[in-house]
């Protein structure tokens, strides 16, 4: 489905919700995915001038998460343009999508929508390598897996012996950097932080309050964790369920833009070129629209080149060159 038809059914919820839509996806094609970042802030900016100051606006969003200082960013940027905030969540928004739907008045979730934890992972250039890989890519360090393996050792094993506890830091500081360790924490308190900042504003129940935050931040086990509408309005999170024909709107747009991004599709750039043969490719792996501003993408283009070599005394070997000449948001 291209933007055009898209735009038609912004329209119409624009319409029908008295609200300014804009939505944001960041794809998770495998193997080309994308995060909420910094870098979609001047887009949303150009996208917000546009609509001027106004009621309500509404935040169509699909991620698998990202930056949690971009989001906590991008929140209270859309709130500064409206009296009202409210987050549509045709399919996902989870970690730091999570914490951005935390700051809405309302979430509009559909039957097959999910939340998750906004426990942070870390990726620190001085933090673990990634076995037998690329020397500068690091393997991400979950903040709450930190904090439960110590908890662990002082709550559940109930090891009090400081020499002991000592030696375990110890141990736990030569494969994390204590540099690491230290920015974990700080990252924990953080992100408890903002959530507190972002509930409190439409949330009087301070209880209720801490509740989400310890369920959101530690008490779900584990940052893969999914969270329906059902338990999440159960936990106090001001949910809504769509009308059947507004579900049918959000379910539309879902599928216009996994089929253009084709999210359901793994990329695989040996199928798109073949042996001694250089292709020119374009991959859109992130969405911003809105009816005001149209449509920026996150684009990636260059050149794939697929040679045949020969090693000596030996077999060939094929070599697969990206000759990337842009990558970045850009109008579509």
């Amino acid at each position: 489905m291209p933007f055009l038809n898209r735009k038609s059914i912004y329209k119409k919820i624009e319409r029908e919700h008295d609200t300014k839509v804009i939505a944001y996806v960041t794809g998770d094609r495998p193997n080309a995915e994308t995060q909420i970042g910094a870098d979609c802030i001047d887009i949303f900016v150009d996208i917000l001038d546009k609509i001027g100051p106004t009621k309500r606006i509404s935040l169509l969003l699909h991620t698998n998460g990202g930056n949690t200082a971009a989001a906590w960013r991008l929140v209270n940027l859309i709130k500064t343009f409206c009296d009202e905030f409210e987050v549509f969540i045709p399919y996902k928004a989870m970690s730091a999508g999570t914490l951005i739907s935390l700051g809405a008045q309302k979430i509009v979730m559909t039957k097959q929508a999910a939340l998750g934890p906004i426990d942070p992972s870390l990726v620190h250039p001085l933090g673990p390598h990634v076995p037998n890989g690329n020397q500068l890519a690091r393997i991400p360090v979950s903040v709450e897996a930190v904090r439960g393996y110590l908890d662990a050792a002082a709550t559940d094993l109930k090891i009090d012996n400081v020499a002991v506890l000592g030696s375990i830091l110890m141990d736990l500081a030569s494969k994390v950097h204590p540099l690491v360790l230290g920015e974990i924490f700080r990252s924990r308190a953080q992100i408890r932080f903002l959530a507190l900042k972002l509930l409190k504003e439409h949330v009087k129940d301070s209880d209720k309050v801490q509740a989400i935050i310890d369920f959101l931040c530690a008490d779900s086990g584990s940052h893969d964790y999914t969270m329906n509408r059902r338990e999440a309005r159960a936990l106090g999170l001001p949910i809504a369920t769509p009308s059947e024909q507004f579900y049918g709107q959000l379910k539309k747009l879902h599928k216009g833009y996994s089929s253009e991004m084709k999210l359901l599709e793994p990329f695989n750039p040996m199928v798109m070129v073949g042996p001694n043969q250089a292709v020119n490719y374009q991959l859109v792996r992130g969405l911003i629209e809105s009816v005001n501003g149209g449509s920026y993408g996150f684009v990636s283009e260059g050149t794939l080149t697929r040679s045949i070599m020969q090693v000596p005394n030996g077999p060939q070997a094929e070599q697969l060159n990206d000759h990337r000449v842009f990558e970045g948001w850009k109008a579509l």
